[in-house]
Formats: C-alpha cells, structure tokens, sequence
C-alpha cells in the first residue's frame, strides 16, 4: 500500500481520486445493448446471455419448482443466518416509517403530506464470483415494507442455467415476485424498456459492476429512476492508538476483496499504528482465497499519516467514504463532525462486515464522492411524497389577493384569473 506522510490540502483531491475510469467504449457497449434491447426484446436478452455469460435458456424466469429445488440446496445454518439478518434490516427499515404530515398553514388552508410506495421496482443482484443474497435482504425488505407491489429481481444465472440457491431463498423470503435469469448490462435495460417476459419498472436499484453502473445512468435516462450512481465499494478507516492493528487490517481486506477496483484508506495520527497495520494486512492476505482480487485492490490502496485529528476529519470529510470506521479514543468528535460517509461504524468491535450482512443498516451506498449529495438505501427509497392541499371559501379569501399580486407580477394572468373568479 502506498504511504503518504502529512499530505498538504492542495494534493487531496489526487489522493482522494478512486482507481476507477469510465472508458468511451463502456459506454458505446451499453448504447449498443439498450438500444437492441430496446427494439427486439427477449431475443437480444438471450443474445447477450450467450454471448456474457455462456449459457442459453428456454425460459429466463425462475419458475415455482426451481425456487423449491433451490429452499431445500441452502444450509439450515444458512438459512437461520439469513433469517437472523431479514429480521434485523426489517426492524431497523421498519424504524424508519413516517406518519401523516398535516399542517392548517393559514385559516381554512390545508396542507398535507403523504408517502406512497413505488408500485413496480426493480431490484440488481450480482452473481458471478460473490453472488450476493446479502443484496437481496437489503433491498426486498424495505421494498416489501414500503408496500411496493410488484418486485422484480435480476441476477444473472451460472452456466447450467442456474441462479445461486441462498439468491432465491432470500428472494423468495423476501416476497420477490418475480425472478429472472438476466445480468449485466442486459438486465438493466430489460428492466428499463422491458421485454416479452421482463416488465418494466419505475425505478432500478443494486449495486454492480462498471458496466452495470453505467448501464444504470443510462436507465436514468429513459425515463427510469435509479437508486444513486454506485460503483466499486471503498471503505475509509481512522485508528489512533487505541485501534487493535489486526482488527483493522481485517477490514481493510473485506473490501479489498469485493474486487480489484475497489480502494481501501487508513487514515491515522500515529506511525506505530500505520506501520502495525501495514504489517497485519499482508500477514491476512496471505490467508484469503481471494487474496489475488485483494492484492490488486490493496495496490490502488493508500496509508495516509496526518499530525491532528482535525486535519483527519477534514480529509475523511473530502473523501467521502462510502464506509467510515472510526477506532478512536475520541470518537465523538468524528461522529460529531462527519459530514459526507455512506455509513459509519463505532468502534473496534464494529466491523464494517456487520453492515454488509446482519446489524440491521442498509449496505446499498453511494460510492465514489457521492456521499456529498446522496443517502444510502433506507425505506424512502421505496416510497415517494405526495402533497395535497384543501381551501375552503374563507381559506381562498384569505389567501386569494397574495396570489393575485405574485401572478400579475410574473405576467400570468390566467394563474390570476383562477382565484378572481373564485374571490367573486
């Protein structure tokens, strides 16, 4: 990992930049496939299905029978774990509801505010070396909860035709209903257009690859909301003397090992803890099955030493993290003080796997900076504000000259003309 000593705030935009590159021919790529998509359906899905991931099926939606086969294939040790964590994320998104918002603004003028669920979302869930049922968890279950009616699932399957057995048990946990055997770019733009078999949604969520980001923006683009721009997965720590050096190398390496463009940073006012660090992570590496995804990862990597903890706050902040872990004597002064991170994790018995998996937070974030401007997954992500307003004869009297004067002002006599007629 490269070491940077007491970097001057003019270089940390370059020591903040992720090792990641949207290329012009990522782009022409996803054009290309939307746009066939776009115009011959199921056809190009199973085009592309034989061409990425090697495999041709009758039948891209997972019937009954295969969702049966696949509950009896995951562990009961599995199937606890994951029932453990559905209930946890289910508290903790459940947590998050909002009642009813009505506010009499003016005598006989009434203004409320009410959440509706998105009625059709679709929902990405990566397969390939790390198929992550975990995803499922986060986004099913607050999608159930916000009372989305139809939720449909993409993730691309193996070469027998198969998608990963734990995917559809918590799929189907979940209350999924609808699956299908589509990945990658193509299954973006199913869901975008929709095809003869896969409906269109309102709005796209799941984490994914560079062309699965980029496919994403270009949902964004066709009428299609996604969830928030989201790539590579990155995690910041900050340790002082008190952090367990170990501790902290296992959390770097859990998201090195998601894969090789993701960037992991430790951040630290104390060298002894940099170097100890240093020291346990390729002690760990060493270990992982993974360790060759790692290495790459830990190559575009960083240890950063500043003298003051303000000046580490400063540099988190300009980072944004996707996940902050903060192991610090002082740890209320970073909890206080972060302003820009995904998620935040307390302690040196907090590991950022806990988010991943099981203490009830989302693990859908915004990576890449975008921690400045975007929330992570939570239940409103489900749901859209609705605004209704009532005026009685007396509301619209009391309120009727003030809008008379603003529409006049901005030339828009018919806007006035609504209210004279109701003020005579």
């Amino acid at each position: 990992m490269k070491k940077i000593y007491n970097p001057q705030p003019e270089i940390w935009s370059e020591i903040c930049k992720r090792p990641t590159q949207t290329f012009s021919h990522v782009e022409e790529t996803v054009k290309q496939i939307f746009k066939e998509i776009q115009q011959k359906g199921d056809k190009a899905i199973a085009k592309y299905a034989s061409f990425f991931d090697g495999v041709t099926l009758e039948n891209i939606q997972v019937t009954q029978e295969e969702i049966e086969i696949a509950k009896n294939e995951v562990s009961t040790e599995l199937k606890e774990a994951i029932q453990l964590a559905k209930s946890n994320i289910e508290q903790f998104h459940a947590g998050q509801k909002t009642d009813k918002i009505v506010v009499e603004t003016t005598i006989g003028v009434t203004c409320w505010q009410e959440k509706r669920p998105i009625q059709k979302v679709g929902l990405y869930i990566p397969g390939g070396t790390a198929p992550l049922f975990s995803t499922v968890l986060m986004l099913a279950v607050p999608a159930k909860l916000a009372g989305c009616k139809e939720i449909v699932l993409c993730s691309p399957s193996d070469k027998n035709g198969k998608i990963n057995a734990a995917i559809l048990y918590a799929a189907d946990l979940c209350g999924v209903t609808k699956i299908y055997k589509v990945g990658g770019i193509q299954a973006i733009a199913g869901m975008t257009f929709g095809t003869e078999t896969i409906p269109r949604v309102y709005k796209i969520f799941g984490p994914g690859n560079q062309f699965v980001t980029i496919a994403k923006q270009f949902a964004s683009q066709n009428d299609v909301a996604i969830d928030m721009p989201a790539g590579p997965s990155e995690l910041l720590v900050y340790a002082d003397e008190t952090a367990i050096p170990s501790f902290v190398a296992s959390d770097l390496l859990s998201q090195a090992e998601h894969g090789k463009d993701s960037q992991v940073i430790l951040v630290t006012t104390n060298k002894n803890i940099l170097n100890d660090v240093e020291e346990e992570i390729y002690k760990q590496l060493k270990e992982l099955p993974r360790q060759e995804i790692a290495q790459v990862a830990i190559n575009n990597s960083k240890l950063i030493f500043v003298e003051t903890e303000k000046t580490a706050l400063s540099l988190i902040n300009e980072y944004s993290p996707e996940h902050f872990i903060v192991c610090s004597k002082n740890e209320d002064y970073f909890v206080d003080g972060i302003q820009n991170a995904g998620s935040i994790f307390i302690g040196n018995y907090t590991p950022e796997s806990a988010g991943d998996y099981a203490s009830g937070t989302n693990h859908t974030l915004p990576t890449n900076g975008y921690s400045k401007s975007y929330s992570g997954v939570n239940l409103d992500s489900f749901m859209k504000a609705m605004t209704f307003q009532k005026i009685s004869e007396i509301g619209i009297q009391n309120i009727g000259k003030a809008i008379e004067i603003m529409a006049e002002a901005e030339g828009l006599q018919a806007h006035k003309n609504a209210v004279t007629l109701r003020l005579k």
